[in-house]
């Protein structure tokens, strides 16, 4: 998906108003939001956080300190590392990091989600939606995770709903 396509999702999801004006520039197609006054702003990461500004949803970048660096750490994962991907194994290597940071988390930062979740959700479900049964159950913390933002209010919106099956087909007979 392009960038601006996820930032419209944002905008969306954030409850803006359509109609932020957005173009893309050099070779890796990184997204702009054209301004009213002065230069575009350029970028997933800063584009983004100036929406969630604008909406006034300030608690969607961390509400500590801490929680606040660590967003801006995982929308830097998320332009490095999932937009810069090249290959199945670096999506299976960003898979297995993700799956183990995730083990003893419901979120990527705090207690609630943030903008690291919703774009890193709008980030992987191009690759996610094409995952196995037996891959979705390899990655059961990423499954789990991203199967919990899917669900949220206004996040998935048109993206097609990925299905993760809850319950084994055969229980062990012990």
């Amino acid at each position: 998906m392009a960038a601006a396509a996820e930032l419209r999702l944002l905008e969306k999801s954030l409850g803006l108003k359509p109609g932020n004006k957005y173009s893309a520039q050099g070779e890796r197609q990184i997204p702009v939001l054209q301004t009213n006054n002065g230069p575009g702003l350029m970028g997933l990461s800063t584009i983004a956080t100036h929406l969630v500004k604008q909406a006034s949803k300030e608690h969607l970048l961390g509400s500590t300190a801490e929680e606040k660096a660590i967003v801006q750490q995982w929308l830097e994962f998320r332009v490095t590392r999932v937009d810069g991907h090249s290959s199945k194994e670096d999506t299976q290597t960003l898979l297995k990091d993700l799956n183990s940071y995730l083990e003893d988390k419901v979120y990527l930062a705090g207690h609630s989600i943030t903008l690291a979740d919703i774009l890193l959700y709008y980030g992987l479900h191009r690759f996610i939606v094409d995952l196995t049964v037996q891959e979705k159950e390899k990655y059961l913390n990423v499954s789990r995770w991203f199967c919990h933002i899917q669900h949220y209010p206004d996040i998935r919106q048109h993206l097609s709903s990925v299905v993760f099956i809850k319950n084994r087909l055969y229980a062990n007979s012990h």
